[in-house]
Parts: C-alpha cells; structure tokens; sequence
C-alpha cells in the first residue's frame, strides 16, 4: 500500500501487489471525494452554500451518483498552477436518477480555484453534455464558479464556447436546467441564459456580465452584486431567471419536482400520473369567481386551480411580467402547459415582456410535447408611447409566432374579455387552435362596445339631443348585434360556449381525443421567428 502525497495528491512509492494498487485507488478516491480541505469546506458552508457533492446528494436518488473522469486534472502550468493539481479539476459530473429517471448533473465544486473553468474543466462538461445528448435524458447544471480561469488564458475561453455551442444543439432535444447557487460573470452567464429554465437563490447566486466594480469605473454608478444581478432582480426585473428560492434545499427540492413533469427528451411525452381527483368534477365555485362585469377584476391562479388536478401546479417566471401565467399542471394525470392572462395585473393586457413571457414558454411546450391550454381574459394590447417604441409590434409577433409554430395539442378557452389582436394572438380558433370554447360570460369583438360605438356611431352621438343617452343606446345596440355571447360560435369561431362548472370534464375529454394528434410543418432548414 501507499501514502498520498498530501499536498499534490501524487503517490508516494510504488505499490508491489494487486492489493496494494487498490488500496492506492481508493485513497484517491478518497481525496478526491474530500475535496482540498476542510478548512475550505467550511469556508463554503460558512457562506451558507452546499459543496458540489451535497448538492448533487440532494438532487439524485440516493445511491444513484455514477461520477465520470472524477480523477481529472489540468496539465496546465504557469503562475504556480504546476504545484497545485487537485482531482476532478474544479467540476464534478456523471449521472444519476431522479424518481428512477436518467438525469445527467455536473455541478461547480467552488472550494477549488473557485469553481472557474478551465481546459480540463471545460472538456469534463463537454463529456458529460455530449452523453447527455446521445443518452436522451434531462441536463443540470449547478452552478457555482467564478468565470474563466485567467491562468489558463484563452484556453479556458474556448471551453466556454464548446459548452454554448452544445447548448444550442441540446436546446429542444433535451430539458436543459440551470441552478446558480453561487456567482456566475462575464461569458458564463450565458449558458444558463440559453437552456430552458434558471433557478437562483436569493443572497447566495448573482449573474451578471460586467460585476460592480466594472460597472462604477464605467458609468460611476455603485451597486451591490445582489443588487446588479441577484435572485429578484432576474426574477422581477429582467425575466432572467425563472425560479427563486430562500434557500439551497428548497431550490433543489423544486428542480426535482419541475423534472417529474418534463418528458426525457423530445421523442417522448411528460411522465403521465396516476390520478384521484375525478375527471368529471364539477366547479361550480368557478360561477362566483369569474365576474360578468368586464371591468371587474377577479385571480386567475384561483381558475387554475379549480380545474388542474388537485389544485396544483408549478408557475414559471411567477414574478416577472405578472400580467400573464405560465405554469405546468396535470389534468387527469397529463401535464399541460397554462399560458392565462391575469385581470388582477394591469388587466391582464398583453405588453412586451407578458408578449415575450409567453412566448418563450408556449416554445418550450412545444419543443417536449406538452399540450397547451389557454385561458383568454385579454382587454388587447397595452397602448403608450414607451411600448410602440420598445417594439411590441415585434415583441407581440413573437408570441403569434410561436403558437402558429407550435404542433402540440392546443386548447383554448375565453372567460370574459378577446378583444383585437390580442384575442387573435392567444391562440384563436384562426392561428391553429384544435378546439376553442368559450364561457357563457364571453365577449369577443374588435375592441369594446364602448369604444366601438364612439368610432361607429361617431356622427349620429354628436347630432344627438342627448349624446350620453344616444352613446348608451349605441353601445346596447353594438353588444347585441356583435358582442352577444354566441356570435362567435354561430359562425364557427368558436366550437362550443360550454358551462363554465364543466370545464375540467370538457378540457379532460378534449386532452385525450387530441393525444393521438399529428401534425407536420413545411421542410425547411428553420423558421425565422422575430427577434
């Protein structure tokens, strides 16, 4: 047997027997698994952070941790790198289970050279993307490293842009999920910005391309780092991040959960459930909860609730651009996506972020077969200077484009309000809609009855005695002729006005009729969506 070199990990003498080799092996492994020390250990869980391993402990089914190239190290020198060559070079990967599905992990270990990439530790990611890829099973990164390791000069560089580009060629084949639970800078943050969903955790993660320090040298503005890049800001403010939690365990905990309603890969449909809550319930609550009055606000996360199975289901950018819902709920046991306007937030109107919002979740539906159900409330587009200007005319398109793109199951449902291009924009009957139904409370026309009347009936209100008494005998008249709840079904927009209590029974039997849909798209190389 031999004794480790504890400083550089090389052994001291060779061993002279098969035993003696083992006994080699497994003191590297484990050091490796130790990781440099524990004074540095400590220092990380002193910033309230898990190392790499507990992290990984808490995401896979325990037992189920197979590490791959867990003895890598760079071959690096210079600046003193030659003296200090640790195992697994930074970054652990390999592959696991989460609820005995394949789910392929490689996480930042910090405590060594801060978690910052590499050759060596860009080649191990490479790997372990590629045989993700090749696998068909769900990617997730935990995040936790301090960029480019400016030792290894553009070495390190070029191993961010072998893992951007398996970014993109992973994107719509396999869930890719990004946890930050550390700081990301500079080039790195963008890899977690190109994969489907990010997780952060407050206090704890930042991303941002230029730091603080940069920022003030530059523009003399001063900043803290959470206030630059932290959890809320990507979650409220520039809809970077998509989950943000308090702490480590609850955001793995949720990583876990978001994966069980997400298939393997794009040849495959979402895990289907066993389901107790009845197919055929009726909601009757949901009579109460849905004002006829258009100018009425009510909870539209209350209507979900009513109808997904068991009241429960998952938000996406819950925080960010709150006008619109994104979520994933199972019905009778199939996960679908939500996309809803929300009437408590600036009247559920479609702007660009809401635009944007949506549709980046109705791609990522689409992308692993998840039926999508839409619930209309809309009142239009948001009007203002600073919107035409910010381009919601090309943020707006990005959503018509991405339901006309979509080939999954799509079911649409309007509640109260479809007014303009927004009712055409939200999956209508007239973009590809398998199947739209409507509540008996539905009011789908160009615009409003009032507004409608004043550009109608302009002439005949300013003649008039009484032009308030005329202007409310125009809009009665407008809402009966145009805006009467079966106008749009009697012209074959809408496919049935349904009693809202029936809903669930309607959407389930909806559901499995469209289960066996096919559709295909004209060959093309790609689509060039607006930007």
């Amino acid at each position: 047997m031999t004794v480790l070199e504890e400083t550089t990990g090389e052994p001291t003498g060779e061993p002279t027997d098969a035993r003696g080799r083992v006994a080699e092996l497994h003191d590297i492994r484990a050091q490796a698994v130790a990781g440099p020390s524990e004074k540095a250990t400590k220092a990380q869980h002193a910033k309230g952070k898990l190392t790499a391993r507990e992290r990984i402990e808490l995401l896979l089914d325990p037992g189920s941790f197979q590490e791959v190239e867990q003895l890598r190290r760079h071959r690096a020198t210079g600046f003193g790198l030659e003296a200090k060559k640790p195992y697994t070079d930074g970054v652990i990967t390999g592959w696991g289970t989460v609820e005995g599905r394949t789910v392929f992990v490689y996480a930042h270990d910090f405590r060594i050279f801060g978690g910052a990439l590499g050759e060596a530790h860009a080649t191990k990611i490479h790997k372990i993307m590629d045989m993700a890829i090749a696998a068909g099973a769900p990617l997730v990164s935990l995040n936790d490293g301090a960029g480019a390791r400016i030792q290894e000069g553009v070495s390190a560089l070029a191993g961010y842009g072998g893992i951007f580009q398996r970014n993109t060629k992973a994107s719509g084949v396999i869930p890719q999920i990004s946890v930050m639970l550390g700081p990301c800078a500079g080039g790195a943050a963008y890899s977690p910005a190109l994969t489907d969903f990010v997780f952060m955790v407050r206090e704890t993660s930042q991303m941002f391309i230029t730091g603080p320090d940069v920022v003030k040298a530059v523009t003399g503005e001063e900043i803290t780092q959470n206030g630059l890049g932290g959890a809320d800001v990507h979650a409220e403010t520039s809809g970077v991040c998509h989950f943000a939690y308090d702490d480590e365990e609850t955001c793995i905990a949720e990583v876990r959960y978001l994966l069980s309603l997400l298939p393997q890969n794009n040849r495959e449909n979402p895990p289907r459930t066993e389901c107790s809550d009845p197919a055929d319930r009726r909601s009757d609550v949901l009579l109460d909860l849905v004002p006829a009055d258009g100018n009425r606000p009510y909870d539209m996360t209350k209507v979900i609730e009513e109808i997904v199975d068991d009241g429960e289901y998952l938000e996406v950018h819950e925080r960010w651009a709150r006008n619109i819902i994104c979520a994933l709920a199972r019905i009778n046991g199939q996960v679908v996506g939500i996309v809803a306007n929300q009437p408590q937030v600036l009247a559920g109107v479609l702007d660009i972020e809401a635009s944007e919002k949506a549709a980046r979740f109705v791609q990522m539906c689409d992308a692993f077969n998840v039926p999508i159900v839409t619930f209309l409330d809309v009142p239009g587009f948001l009007p203002g200077v600073d919107q035409e200007h910010g381009g919601i005319i090309r943020h707006g398109a990005k959503l018509l484009y991405a339901y006309c793109n979509a080939t999954v199951p799509r079911i649409s449902l309007i509640l109260r309000k479809a007014y303009g291009g927004a009712y055409i924009v939200m999956d209508s009957q007239s973009i590809g809609a398998d199947l739209t139904y409507a509540w008996p409370t539905n009011e789908i026309a160009v615009m409003g009855a009032e507004g409608a009347a004043n550009v109608i009936f302009r002439r005949q209100i300013a003649e008039a005695e009484d032009p308030e008494a005329m202007r409310a005998r125009m809009v009665k008249e407008y809402k009966s002729e145009l805006m009467h709840p079966y106008y749009a079904a009697e012209r074959g927009l809408v496919d049935d006005v349904i009693d809202p209590a029936e809903t669930r029974e309607v959407l389930v039997k909806s559901l499995a009729m469209l289960q066996t849909k096919h559709a295909d798209l004209p060959s093309r190389k790609h689509g060039n969506p607006p930007q």
